[in-house]
C-alpha cells in the first residue's frame, strides 16, 4: 500500500511538472553560451500546443502535447537564436567551435603543437616521431641530442568522427585540410637520456628556436623497470590515454616489465598500455617470465575455479566466443604434459597450446553456449579463474524465476541527472519508476531482486560495478533512456536499444531487444557492442537497456505515460523468463 502511494503521489508531480513546463515557453537544451564542435544542433524544448514556435522566425514541428526537437544549422563562431511562442521569447547563443588548429601568423609555431607533449621512453630503434604546426613553406627541425632531424610537410589526411558517430550513424570519416602540419622521425641505438627536443623555424630569412614539452629517454633492454598492479583491477589499454580501447584487465599483483612510457602512461611488455597511478615500481626485479606445469581445479556448488600455478604473476587476456572460453597467460612457457579433466557442469573439455613465444592459451570448451559469468585474481603467484556454472531455477511453471538473482540498475541519480525530456523530466527520475515497476514484475515472477540504488542518490560507476560482483545474480540490468549527440536527429531518432560488451552478455542484450521490440511494438534503435561501466563487468551477463528517447518529442510522451511505464516493466519481465527458458 505504501509502495502504490509513493507512486501516485511521484505520478502527481510528474504531471504536475509537465502541466507546468507547458504553460509556457521552456527551452531545455540548449543552454545559452552553449560551446559544441557539431556542424548542427538541435532544440529540446516545449510549449502550449496552440500557437507556433519559431526559431529565428521559422516555425518548427511539435508533438501533440507541443514538445519540439529541431535541428538546425551551426556555423563557425557564434551563432544567435531567438525562440518565440506567441509574447515569450529565449535568446540563445551557441558558439561552434572549430576542430582544425589555427595556424599562427607571422614566424611562430602554433600553440601547443609541439610533439611530443609529455616524457616518453622508447626502446633502442623504434622511431621516435615529432610534429609541429608552422606556416605553409616554413622550414622546420628538430636537435636531439646529436642529430638534426627535417620536418616535412603532410599531405591531406583522413579524420575519423568520434565514438558517438555511431549513435547517430555518420561515422565516415572526411578529408581535412593539413597545411601546416610538420613531421619526421629518428632512431636511436643506444640507451640514453636525450633531453628535451629543441625545434627550429625558418621562414623568409628568419629563425626561431622553441624547446618542446616532453624529455625523451631510451632505455636499457637489459634493465627495464619492472611493475606490479597495485590495483584490483588494472585497465589495460591499446595506447596510452584514455582514448584507446580497454583489454582485459590485470589482476591486482600482476608483474610487467616496462617497455615504453608516453606521459603517465607505461607500456607493458606484452604491448599493452596501463595508468602508472594504478602500479608501483619493484625495485631492481627483472623481466618477470615463468613457465607453467600442472593446471588444477576445484569445484565449489556454484562455481568452478581452475588454479594455474605459476613463478610470478604474469598478464593476461581473455577471449570468450560460442562455447568457449581461452586465456592467455604472456611472459609465459608451457612445461604442460598432464591434465585432469572430471565431469564438470560447465566444461566439456581444456585444450592448451604454446600459442607464440611467451604465450601459452588455455581453453575450455564448454557444454553449452551461454556462459554466466567469470573472475580472475591472483592467490601469490597462483592466477584464479572462476567459471560460474548456469543457475538454477527451482520452479518452472508457478513462478518461472524462483531462485534467480537478478539485479536492476537505475541509472544516474543525485548530481547525475541523465538526460532531460522536453518538459525538464529527468531519466535519473523516470529510470527509476520503471526499475521499481521492473522489480514488483520479476518478484511476481519469483526472482529475487536487488536495486543499485532506491531513491535519489548519488552511486558512482565503480560502486555499482562493485555491488554486481558482490551480489553476483544471474543478469545484471541496467535502465536507462536515451538521448542523442549534439548533431543527432531528435525529432526522427526514437526507439529501444540494447548495449553489451562482454560476449556472454550478447544473447541476453539480443534476446530482449527483439523481444520488446516484437512485443512492445517498439520501434529498433539497434543493438550495440558498447564500452559502457555497465556493461564491463564480467561476474554476470551485464547488458544496458535504453527504453526509449528522452529527446524524441513523441516518444517522451510514451515514456512518461504510467500506463506504457507499466507495459514496458511486464514486457521485460516476461522477455526475462523466456530467455531464461532458452538459455537453460
Amino acid at each position: 500500500m505504501k509502495k502504490l502511494v509513493l507512486l501516485v503521489i511521484f505520478s502527481f508531480l510528474v504531471t504536475s511538472s509537465i502541466a507546468l513546463a507547458n504553460s509556457s515557453l521552456l527551452v531545455v537544451f540548449p543552454q545559452t553560451n552553449y560551446q559544441t564542435s557539431a556542424e548542427k544542433i538541435f532544440f529540446l524544448g516545449t510549449a502550449p500546443s496552440n500557437g507556433q514556435v519559431l526559431i529565428n522566425g521559422k516555425a518548427v514541428t511539435r508533438s501533440k502535447a507541443g514538445h519540439f526537437a529541431p535541428s538546425v544549422p551551426l556555423q563557425l563562431g557564434d551563432n544567435l537564436f531567438t525562440v518565440r511562442h506567441q509574447n515569450q521569447e529565449r535568446q540563445i547563443k551557441v558558439t561552434r567551435l572549430s576542430t582544425q588548429p589555427v595556424l599562427p601568423q607571422g614566424l611562430a609555431f602554433a600553440k601547443d603543437s609541439l610533439t611530443p607533449a609529455a616524457d616518453i621512453a622508447k626502446l633502442p630503434g623504434e622511431l621516435i616521431c615529432f610534429s609541429a604546426i608552422a606556416p605553409s613553406n616554413a622550414s622546420v627541425t628538430v636537435k636531439l641530442a646529436n642529430q638534426t632531424i627535417a620536418l616535412a610537410p603532410q599531405p591531406i589526411k583522413a579524420q575519423l568522427p568520434s565514438n558517438l558517430a555511431a549513435l547517430t550513424g555518420r561515422n565516415q570519416p572526411a578529408n581535412k585540410s593539413t597545411v601546416g602540419n610538420y613531421q619526421g622521425c629518428t632512431t636511436m641505438a643506444a640507451a640514453a637520456d636525450l633531453g628535451t627536443p629543441e625545434f627550429q623555424l625558418a621562414l623568409d630569412g628568419k629563425t626561431i628556436t622553441q624547446l618542446g614539452t616532453g624529455k625523451i629517454q631510451i632505455l636499457a633492454p637489459t634493465q627495464l623497470p619492472v611493475i606490479q598492479v597495485t590495483a584490483d583491477s588494472g585497465v589495460a589499454r591499446t595506447g596510452p590515454s584514455t582514448d584507446y580501447s580497454r583489454l582485459t584487465p590485470l589482476p591486482k599483483g600482476t608483474q610487467a616489465a616496462v617497455t615504453g612510457k608516453e606521459g603517465e602512461w607505461l607500456r607493458l611488455d606484452y604491448g599493452a598500455w596501463i595508468n602508472a597511478k594504478e602500479t608501483q615500481v619493484l625495485p631492481g626485479a627483472i623481466s618477470p617470465h615463468t613457465i607453467i606445469r600442472s593446471v588444477g581445479y576445484r569445484r565449489l556448488p556454484s562455481a568452478t575455479e581452475i588454479v594455474f600455478p605459476l613463478e610470478v604473476p604474469v598478464p593476461v587476456s581473455v577471449q570468450q566466443s560460442e562455447r568457449s572460453f581461452a586465456l592467455t597467460l604472456y611472459n609465459t612457457t608451457a612445461q604442460t604434459d598432464i591434465v585432469r579433466t572430471d565431469e564438470n557442469p560447465l566444461i566439456s573439455r581444456l585444450d592448451w597450446r604454446q600459442a607464440a613465444p611467451g604465450q601459452a592459451q588455455y581453453t575450455f570448451n564448454l557444454k553449452k553456449s551461454q556462459q554466466w559469468g567469470y573472475h580472475l585474481r591472483y592467490e601469490g603467484t597462483s592466477l584464479i579463474l572462476t567459471l560460474r556454472h548456469p543457475p538454477i531455477i527451482k520452479g518452472k511453471t508457478r513462478k518461472p524465476l524462483s531462485g534467480i538473482r537478478i539485479l536492476l540498475d537505475p541509472g544516474h541519480g543525485g548530481k547525475e541527472s541523465g538526460a532531460s525530456g522536453p518538459t525538464g523530466y529527468l531519466e535519473k527520475d523516470v529510470n527509476l519508476v520503471v526499475s521499481k515497476l521492473l522489480r514488483d514484475e520479476l518478484v511476481k515472477r519469483g526472482a529475487t531482486v536487488v536495486l543499485t540504488r532506491e531513491d535519489d542518490r548519488d552511486v558512482s560507476l565503480g560502486e555499482r560495478q562493485a555491488i554486481i560482483s558482490k551480489e553476483e545474480p544471474a543478469i545484471a540490468l541496467s535502465i536507462h533512456h536515451n538521448s542523442l549527440p549534439d548533431d543527432g536527429d531528435a525529432e526522427k531518432t526514437k526507439g529501444f536499444a540494447a548495449f553489451w560488451y562482454n560476449t556472454q552478455s550478447h544473447s541476453l542484450a539480443l534476446f530482449l531487444h527483439n523481444y520488446v521490440v516484437k512485443n512492445l511494438g517498439k520501434p529498433s534503435y539497434g543493438v550495440f557492442w558498447d564500452n559502457l561501466a555497465l556493461t564491463r563487468p564480467t561476474a554476470a551477463p551485464s547488458v544496458l537497456l535504453e527504453l526509449g528517447f528522452m529527446s524524441n518529442p513523441e516518444e517522451f510522451e510514451q515514456v512518461v505515460n504510467p500506463e506504457q511505464q507499466k507495459k514496458m516493466a511486464k514486457v521485460l519481465a516476461d522477455g526475462i523468463v523466456e530467455w531464461f527458458k532458452k538459455a537453460q
